[in-house]
């Protein structure tokens, strides 16, 4: 079963953290695409997603998951004892989401935009772009 990343392909940390998740997913579970591509747009229009979404969304059996939720739900099929951080699921979402998006709205000013440039993956990770 693919489950999409869709993520913000202009902040430096959402790249690195596709990075991560690709070195934690050894079975490929999820597959990327950025929320500005043309394939990212067409993902959020099929699935009704806000054209204002800029943050981390999980598309995994046409459900749909953001923010807070969307990065839990990742953490949780990572090797490692990542899986763990899914019990702050827990956590009534208004309170994850608050401190997600305080996060979220800084991590420009925090760890800056993408230039043209960016890393080119090897065949085998390219393969699980969309």
């Amino acid at each position: 079963m693919k489950r999409i990343v869709l993520f913000d392909g202009d902040c430096n940390f959402c790249d690195a953290s596709v990075q991560f998740i690709i070195q934690r997913d050894p079975s490929a579970y999820f597959h990327f695409t950025s929320l500005q591509s043309e394939k990212g747009l067409q993902l959020k229009k099929q699935h009704g997603i806000s054209e204002d979404e800029d943050s981390v969304v999980l598309i995994e059996k046409n459900k749909i998951y953001t923010q807070s939720s969307a990065a839990l739900h990742i953490a949780k099929k990572l090797d490692g004892l990542w899986h763990l951080l899914f019990l702050f699921i827990l956590v009534p979402r208004p309170i994850r989401d608050y401190f997600y998006n305080y996060f979220a709205k800084n991590r420009y000013k925090w760890f800056g935009k993408r230039e043209d440039s960016c890393t080119l993956p090897s065949p085998e990770v390219r393969k699980r772009f969309l």
